[in-house]
């Protein structure tokens, strides 16, 4: 039980931490100056997302997302929201794309050396499965988790910074909602592929709370390191390296590998949502539907990393909304729906 929750909650993790999170970009477009309870919030709305949708996931034994969707939105709203899903998967997936090639040029290598290479190893990475994603999920998200908490604690005791500091300021509580509802649809692609997989409803309590938890709390101690160095943040395309410059060398490479692993495995949670449907229509090797799928994506990669998180992102977040009150409001609804059958 508790192997199998925490195998669903680096699937979770994993899935969420990628180009845009682990670089800090993400972060600071939605949070910055007065976040406290914005990012409290969001931990305890992703908690209880990520419980509906496993649970949904699991009664419905689905092997891809649409039954979950249907569940989810309605079956008015579920042909808008499965083209939204393929196009939100497939246009971040782009941005993890972009991120790996912006991350090789942090060291002076090609950028489309960056990307030929995050495309390699997902094709490989395909030819195993799902299983090959959740061994490597598992295997390198403790290390990402581990490494981004300890640079920003680090951080935090070296340039004495106070945690706490500014609670009873917290205007920008709202951006708890579209920060929440830009990370809905991936998670509904991604564990609506997996509900024949789960085994107990104790695993999707482990998975759900725990990856809350952990989220939250690293968010407020990295969005609370970005605040002090706000002013420089500009001057880099990943806002990771501005915290990493003060350390040695060394500590760049590892924290860049990292980074790196975080964005390959975003990029393969939103290409396992978009094989695990489209396998339903084409009857085709995953390998080869992974291949045709990232070569679409490559020449979209030019227009940038950090310019495409500045547009999809925030209209994604908005988008997403009405999936994210759905979700919130689900155990109250469909506790009604019960009562009145």
């Amino acid at each position: 039980m508790w192997r199998a929750g925490f195998k669903w909650m680096f699937l979770i993790i994993g899935t969420t931490i990628g180009a845009g999170y682990a670089s800090g970009r993400e972060l600071w477009q939605f949070f910055g100056y007065e976040s406290g309870l914005a990012i409290l919030l969001f931990m305890i709305f992703f908690s209880i997302c990520c419980n509906v949708i496993m649970r949904v996931s699991f009664e419905k034994q689905s092997s891809h997302y649409l039954p979950v969707l249907r569940n989810i939105v309605g079956d008015r709203l579920t042909k808008m929201y499965d083209i939204m899903i393929i196009l939100y998967l497939f246009t971040t997936t782009v941005v993890m794309i972009a991120g790996s090639g912006a991350t090789g040029q942090a060291f002076n290598v090609s950028y489309w050396w960056g990307v030929f290479f995050i495309v390699a190893a997902l094709i490989v990475l395909f030819i195993k499965g799902i299983n090959g994603l959740l061994a490597i999920n598992q295997i390198i998200l403790p290390l990402l988790l581990g490494g981004l908490l300890y640079i920003l604690l680090l951080f935090t005791i070296d340039q004495e910074l106070l945690l706490f500091s500014g609670l009873n300021e917290q205007r920008n509580w709202t951006a708890a909602f579209p920060f929440t509802a830009l990370n809905i649809l991936p998670l509904i692609a991604v564990l609506g592929a997996i509900g024949d997989k789960v085994k107990s409803k104790q695993e999707i309590w482990i998975a759900s709370l725990g990856s809350g938890l952990i989220l939250g709390v690293i968010s407020f101690i990295y969005n609370n390191s970005l605040i002090q160095i706000a002013d420089e943040l500009l001057l880099y395309e990943i806002p990771l390296f501005a915290i990493l410059k003060h350390y040695p060398f060394g500590m760049l490479i590892f924290m860049s590998v990292l980074l790196w692993f975080a964005i390959f495995t975003t990029a393969a949670s939103g290409v396992l949502g978009i094989v695990s449907r489209l396998k339903s229509i084409w009857r085709i090797p995953i390998w080869l539907l992974v291949l045709i799928l990232l070569l679409t994506m490559v020449p979209l990669t030019t227009l940038g990393f950090s310019t495409l998180i500045s547009y999809i992102y925030p209209f994604y977040g908005i988008l997403n909304l009405y999936v994210l009150t759905r979700l919130l409001l689900y155990p109250i609804w469909n506790n009604l729906g019960k009562g009145r059958a």
